[in-house]
């Protein structure tokens, strides 16, 4: 089985150059037209699944900076109110 890390799937952008659009996996040189369907659709996974990840760890950033806005507002508020 091929482990594969969203780090190691791109398309190359030499697609004028070529009649295939070559494609790289583990380091390794695909092109995109010699892949199976089945092949094809776990490809289109992993690029929907890596498009999901970003955007989990950018609505998680997003997340983790609200949070600490509030507790930060929270904090100046007890303060304000002890004075």
């Amino acid at each position: 089985m091929i482990g594969l890390q969203n780090h190691n799937i791109k398309e190359n952008g030499n697609m004028g150059k070529h009649k295939k659009t070559p494609i790289s996996i583990n380091d390794k040189e695909y092109f995109l037209e010699d892949l199976t369907d089945q092949q094809k659709n776990m490809l289109n996974h992993i690029q929907d699944l890596d498009r999901k990840l970003t955007s989990a760890k950018f609505n998680v950033n997003q997340l983790s900076v609200g949070r600490e806005a509030f507790i930060s507002m929270l904090s100046n508020s007890l303060e304000t109110v002890n004075e």
